[in-house]
Formats: C-alpha cells, structure tokens, sequence
C-alpha cells in the first residue's frame, strides 16, 4: 500500500497460535490474527476499512478527511493516522460534550492534526441527514466524507480480503462488532463451508444485523456469507466495562502476555471462551480470532 502512505505495513499480519489448557481440554485450536500489528498506529481492520476510502479520496482530488465517532473511537484515531502520513487534513466530529483534558484517544488524534468538534447527542443521532452533513460543509468547506466506524462499501471490500491471508484449515472466524463494516467484508471473503461469529460491544445491538446486511447488499447485491451475533458479551455498553470483564483481561495477560484492548477484543475473547465453556464448538475446530487492536486506550472508571 506503498502507493496510498508513506509507511510500510506489515501485511499479510501474522497468525498466531494460542496455546491454553482449556483449548487443549476442549479439542480445539485457536488462532490469532494479529491485525494490531500491521502499523503501530494504524490497527489493523481500521487500515482494512480505510484503505480504499483513501485511495477514492485521492483520486477525486480531495485534500480533508471528515468522519464521526466517540470520545474512545478507535477509528477517530486511526483517521487521524492516516491524515498524518497521507496529507489529508482531518476533521473528527465527536458525540458529546467536549471534556478536558482530553482522553488519550483524543489527545493523540489532536496531536497527529486533527480538528475535533462536537455535536450534541440529539444533533449526532441525526448526522447522516442532509441538513446535517449541508451544515458541516458550511462549516469546513469540502471534505470526503466517512461515516462512523469507516464501514460503508469500500470498507467492506478492503475487510473481504482478510480471509485470503488465513492460509491454514479454518472453520469459524470471530471478530467483534462496532459499526458492523469488518464482519460484512469478512464474512464475505469466507468459503462456504466456514463460519463467522461478531461480537457486539454496545448495549441493545439487535439493529446491527439489519445495518451488516445492508452494507452487504451495497456492496454485493445480497446477504453474503455465513455468519450471526452474539449479543450478549457488551458490558453494558460501548466502553463500558465491570470487574468481570478487568479480571478476564489481566488473567489472559497472564497467561499469554498479551494485554487485549478493553473497549472491543476483550469482549470478543470473553464471548469466545464463554462459549467454549458452553460446548458452542465441537472438538477438531479450528477458530481465528481478529485482534486488531491490543493496546487499550485510556481507561474510564467501572
């Protein structure tokens, strides 16, 4: 991607094994695909979803990147990474009240250039309307636009190529769930006989099943691949977390050395071993797990 930014990416990232007794006891294999490594600060599925934006952004001629997201988004900073390396001025517009001193995400995002403004909750609800979008060009002038997450077509098809990196025997893949663009792409690029399993991390997900279909169909005419939620792994909403979720995270930094990002892959490796636990797989399946980001942002109280 030499021909987009500046910088070398580590692609395909790497798979690697898990090794744990309860893995071995279950008859099951896991692997780690280790998207967090592809840029130290570009994470892996945000480079997936944004790589072929930047490249339309390029060649209709436009010099500022516009995009939403929460005062913990992930995808807030990698926009502003991208910014950074590949010359687009960038624009974060946040949900919420400005709070100060700033979170780390935010912080950083600021410190790589990027203007952050902030829409009220009820305004942000609302910021795919026309009057919306109409009074932040009034605003910043002309920009391309992404939407929150990054997940619209193009990042569908820059997440559809993740799979054709996997070249061992896979059966399910599990990623977790934002805004729904990775699972869409991902799921897309599976073969028909594997299975993929999303993870939300906010509260009353339910509609993201209808919004990962619809980037489908956008994309590829129709509901593509094999794949469902499990809706019950949030925490009580988007960067929330309790004791029980803390306590999962340092034993498996314990066990693997590998301190898993609060806000969406430790409620995904959560899911998956509650499942295990629950006989969800039988044994001789062999599981990706998508860690694309493994270094937690700034951490708010229980």
């Amino acid at each position: 991607m030499g021909e987009l930014l500046p910088i070398e990416l580590n692609l395909p990232s790497p798979l690697q094994e898990l090794r744990d007794d309860r893995l071995t006891a279950a008859g099951l294999r896991v692997l780690l695909k280790r998207d967090d490594l592809i840029h130290p600060e570009i994470s892996g599925n945000k480079w997936r979803k944004l790589k072929y934006n930047v490249a339309a952004a390029r060649e209709q001629g436009q010099d500022t990147l516009l995009t939403f997201g929460g005062a913990y988004s992930n995808h807030i900073r990698a926009t502003a990474a991208v910014g950074y390396y590949g010359g687009f001025k960038t624009i974060g517009i946040i949900r919420g009240e400005e709070h100060l001193p700033l979170n780390d995400s935010l912080a950083y995002a600021e410190s790589r250039g990027m203007r952050l403004t902030y829409l009220d909750r009820t305004t942000y609800r609302a910021k795919t309307s026309v009057a919306v979008i109409d009074d932040l060009h009034r605003q910043f002038g002309d920009f391309y636009l992404l939407p929150e997450g990054g997940s619209n077509t193009r990042a569908v098809e820059g997440s559809a190529e993740l799979p054709g990196e996997i070249t061992e025997p896979v059966d399910v893949l599990i990623c977790a769930v934002g805004t729904g663009g990775t699972l869409a792409g991902v799921a897309a690029g599976l073969t028909p006989q594997q299975h993929a399993i999303g993870v939300p991390v906010l509260k009353a997900g339910a509609f993201l099943e209808q919004e990962i279909t619809g980037l489908q169909q956008a994309a590829y005419g129709a509901r593509t691949g094999s794949w469902h939620l499990e809706y019950d792994y949030h925490f009580g909403g988007y960067a929330k977390r309790t004791p029980d979720l803390d306590s999962f995270i340092e034993d498996f930094r314990t066990r693997h050395d590998l301190l898993l990002d609060w806000v969406y892959e430790a409620k995904m490796m959560y899911a998956l071993f509650d499942q295990i636990d629950r006989k969800a797989f039988p044994a001789g399946t062999t599981i990706v797990a998508l860690i694309a980001q493994s270094t937690p942002v700034a951490t708010p109280p229980c």
